[in-house]
């Protein structure tokens, strides 16, 4: 799974839209978009630290 898929995962087990997400990580909703889309590559050690925030704060809704 490369990033952008992680990403896109991690946004839809936080139960947020992109604006919601881009929001609460304080990222531009655009750069978001970007990222999911493949237009741009995110940096490998942002999407850890946001997977780590997520998962600290119990953000990753987890019904499976």
């Amino acid at each position: 799974m490369d990033s952008r898929e992680i990403l896109r995962k991690l946004r839809e087990d936080t139960g947020m839209n992109r604006r919601q997400f881009s929001d609460y990580f304080g990222i531009p909703y655009r750069t978001i978009q970007d990222w999911e889309l493949g237009n741009r590559k995110m940096p490998e050690y942002l999407l850890r630290l946001m997977v780590y925030k997520a998962n600290m704060e119990k953000l990753v809704k987890s019904d499976k």
